[in-house]
């Protein structure tokens, strides 16, 4: 049997928490003899003992195991000397030099989660964010310029090879699915703000370029602004959409909140070689060590690992375990087993963690 190495990276805050509640779901579902997870350094609290987020030890660990299973980074006050936030540069690194240029954000409502905007009910918010990431205002990230305290300059990089990429990686996820909620239809919609900015209109040239190799998927356009606006009154509409790395990063946080928060919301870095995979959420240092947090987002990051492995493997033991996991947390959540604090209950990261397993075990009997 093929055992794949998972390298794992539990990092600050909550992180620990709920990739330790992951492994556990995942061993659970997959048996140990299929996956291997093996344990590295890296985050806020080991560059304050060291001066490394990211030890060269654990990168090629990142680097030669079958896919990267991280909790969460950073704490408050550790900060390099330019103010930025320590934290973030672990997956930052890790993204630029694995080439993880597709950031996937799935946006799903499930049953027994009510949503924040009235009336909307499980199957009807169902969509994906693909982020480009790798490139947009995020480049200038350590090479931006602080004139004399007096002026500071950040630089938005789009490349036409970026986008070619990113869009066709958008437009084949739209055929995997069943479109859009709201009509069934496969549509790639391409957020930005190509009537302000060249950047953003190149950005939108290039995926129209793109759409006509793909005519079996409708292609939509949504300025940024709009989009805000049209994810709160008619989230059904969407299926894929793609953009730019900030505007991805801003309205994938906005498409949380409208399914019960970033503890529902996973997260997928991919390349053409590796996958990182963690909640979309942060380190949380103020519940940490508490037992409270969500392990769900994290959890649910497992499974889109699963997939991508099995995608990738042609092994179909994993996409079965990656059904039976999603199959488990619907249940949970549905029949209120264990509801996490951020969805209104009072059931801690463990008691959540075994209301999965539990399910897990009675869709097995």
């Amino acid at each position: 049997m093929s055992s794949y190495q998972i390298a794992t990276i539990d990092g600050d805050g909550i992180g620990p928490e709920v990739c330790q509640s992951a492994t556990r779901v995942l061993t659970h579902a997959c048996g140990s003899d299929l996956l291997a997870f093996t344990r590295c350094d890296g985050g806020a609290a080991h560059y304050a003992r060291t001066g490394h987020v990211l030890p060269e030890d654990t990168f090629m660990l990142c680097r030669d195991s079958a896919a990267i299973l991280h909790g969460a980074a950073g704490l408050p006050g550790v900060t390099y000397p330019d103010g930025t936030e320590v934290g973030n540069d672990l997956h930052l690194q890790l993204r630029f030099r694995l080439d993880l240029y597709a950031n996937v954000r799935p946006v799903r409502l499930w049953r027994g989660v009510k949503s924040p905007l009235a009336d909307w009910q499980a199957g009807q918010i169902d969509y994906v964010i693909v982020r480009e990431n790798t490139e947009g205002l995020y480049a200038s990230r350590g090479g931006g310029i602080n004139l004399r305290g007096e002026v500071a300059t950040d630089t938005i990089v789009i490349t036409r090879k970026g986008v070619e990429r990113v869009a066709r990686f958008s437009f084949a996820l739209s055929r995997k699915r069943n479109g859009a909620p709201r009509d069934g239809t496969r549509r790639v919609t391409v957020c930005d703000k190509a009537n302000i900015l060249r950047s953003y209109a190149f950005f939108r040239a290039v995926c129209e370029e793109v759409a006509r190799e793909h005519t079996d998927i409708e292609i939509d356009y949504a300025y940024v602004d709009a989009m805000t606006v049209h994810l709160v009154k008619r989230p059904d509409f969407y299926d894929v959409i793609v953009a730019e790395n900030m505007f991805g990063d801003i309205i994938s946080d906005l498409g949380a909140a409208t399914i019960g928060g970033m503890g529902l919301s996973p997260s997928a870095e991919l390349g053409e070689h590796h996958g990182l995979f963690q909640g979309a959420h942060g380190s949380a240092p103020d519940i940490a060590g508490q037992n409270v947090a969500s392990p769900l987002a994290t959890i649910l990051s497992g499974t889109l690992m699963l997939q991508w492995l099995a995608e990738r493997h042609g092994d179909d033991r994993l996409s079965a375990a990656a059904h039976r996991i999603e199959a488990a947390v619907g249940d949970v959540l549905a029949q209120g087993d264990a509801v996490p604090r951020d969805l209104g209950g009072s059931a801690s990261c463990t008691e959540v963690t075994d209301a999965v397993l539990r399910r897990l075990d009675s869709a097995a009997c």
